[in-house]
């Protein structure tokens, strides 16, 4: 029998939200899988390993191993095979990472080459640094930025062990990155810090306790004064994915609508082409407010036994938005953009 909302131990406003935003239809699968473990997914360290090697050894072992269809260096094994997987020698030596494949997506929609300078803004603990270094295989410049000094030394000892030497990383407010490389950057990611909904668990009581609603105000805040630094260090013609592991809108869409606003036509949403059974559209409204209709072309990936809850926004500069480049009216907006959020910053 399917577990019905009032199964769920999460606090009663976000069952609430929650039979809200996701389709009637949908419902009973995401609360089973925030009931019940999830598959264990993982990344081949290309830095260290071959894929065919690691899957060798894996299968050698006695830990099944399944590919994942839309990444060539993903896979996943049951939970059951959790902690055996973890022991492996494969793990031990970095030759693997083990990593929700819901985590992996945003990275993929970004796609990273060799040669290109890319951006993480908010990168600790480092899982999606390394997989865009994967990518990039030492080729091109990557920069992982920081603000919280024990998650950067984190992330600056994860890189390490994992052979990511070539990353540069920085403890900074990455709200503030693009008065150091305004329009530098070929891509950019935004893994914004959030309430983190998707990732809840029934057996998890930590994974909720914190949850209130103006949890939700107070990251849609920071991931707004996040976003505009994310597209002021975009150069034009450059790629920029916003990502977040919440279901709320208001960490979603509507942060996304509010950067539409600010930089115009000078933003466009790109489409996502991932064959995923999770996925949905992004909203069209909520709580009275529209979103622009392009913003359908962002992913919503529901949480089920295979992934955890995900939000993946694909964006395109066309143009420049920094006033010294055009003084058009983008960027005049963006100018103000900038000091009304700082401003919202100091007062709270």
């Amino acid at each position: 029998m399917t577990p019905s909302l009032d199964t769920l131990p999460f606090p009663p406003a976000f069952r609430e939200r929650l039979a809200r935003i996701v389709p009637p239809d949908r419902l009973p699968e995401v609360i089973a899988a925030y009931h019940r473990p999830g598959v264990v997914g993982f990344r081949i360290n290309t830095l260290r390993a071959t894929a065919a090697d690691v899957v060798t050894r894996l299968h050698d072992a006695g830990i099944p191993v399944h590919p994942v269809p839309w990444k060539a260096d993903a896979f996943w094994t049951p939970p059951a095979f959790r902690a055996q997987l973890l022991a492996s020698e494969d793990a031990t030596r970095q030759h693997l990472y083990v990593q929700n494949l819901a985590s992996m997506v945003p990275v993929e929609v970004l796609a990273p080459r060799p040669g290109e300078r890319v951006l993480d803004l908010a990168a600790a603990p480092g899982s999606k640094t390394l997989q865009i270094a994967c990518h990039l295989q030492g080729e091109g410049e990557l920069v992982a930025v920081e603000a919280v000094r024990s998650r950067f030394f984190r992330l600056r000892a994860n890189l390490t062990a994992q052979g990511a030497t070539f990353v540069r990383t920085l403890l900074r407010d990455g709200a503030t990155a693009w008065h150091h490389r305004p329009e530098y950057f070929d891509r950019v990611l935004l893994d914004a810090p959030c309430s983190s909904e998707g990732r809840f668990h029934a057996s998890d009581p930590a994974s909720y306790a914190y949850w209130r609603p103006r949890k939700i105000q107070e990251m849609a805040r920071k991931q707004q004064r996040l976003l505009f630094s994310a597209v002021q260090c975009l150069r034009p013609g450059g790629v920029l994915v916003y990502a977040t592991c919440s279901l709320a809108p208001e960490e979603n869409e509507d942060v996304l609508r509010r950067a539409l606003d600010t930089f115009g036509t000078a933003l466009e949403v790109d489409p996502i082409d991932l064959p995923l059974e999770e996925r949905l559209p992004g909203l069209t409204e909520w709580d009275g407010t529209r979103f622009p209709p392009e913003l359908t072309r962002a992913l919503r990936l529901l949480p089920s036994r295979f992934m955890e809850g995900f939000f993946v926004c694909r964006l395109r500069k066309v143009r420049s938005t920094l006033p010294a480049s055009t003084g058009g009216h983008e960027a005049s907006r963006a100018v103000r953009f900038g000091p009304y959020l700082a401003n919202r910053k100091r007062s709270r």
